[in-house]
């Protein structure tokens, strides 16, 4: 279901219950300001799910919201992902879906970072969340 950006933040998605340790993940990175682990449905080689701690909606809601301590270290969380992965050298993609008409469906600001092949000039595949 497609997220809707008028209502508040839901402290009950996936993505809370996942920093409330309520949902097992296999934690991939993590720091004062992120969390990242693999998406259960990858759309590429690689497929990490990057999500900031606080309660943010969207990329517009993190934007305006959050501390300037928490974008930056947002920023360098995404960042050490990519080195801890090795991609630094090959590249790879950073997706953020935002809103119905771009099909976020968990309402917690995340990033999606694909990489481990040729990615297409296709944005995203058809499931990215």
């Amino acid at each position: 279901m497609a997220v809707d950006l008028a209502l508040p933040y839901d402290p009950a998605n996936v993505f809370a219950k996942i920093l409330r340790r309520e949902i097992p993940v296999a934690v991939f990175y993590e720091d004062d300001h992120a969390l990242a682990f693999p998406d259960i449905s990858p759309q590429a080689p690689i497929h990490m799910l990057i999500i900031p701690k606080g309660a943010y909606v969207s990329s517009a809601d993190f934007a305006l919201k959050a501390s300037d301590a928490e974008i930056a270290g947002f920023a360098r969380a995404v960042a050490q992902v990519a080195e801890k992965l090795g991609l630094t050298t090959l590249g790879y993609r950073l997706i953020s879906n935002t809103g119905p008409d771009a099909g976020q469906e968990v309402p917690h600001y995340h990033v999606h970072l694909l990489a481990g092949e040729k990615l297409s000039a296709k944005l995203i595949k058809e499931n990215t969340k």
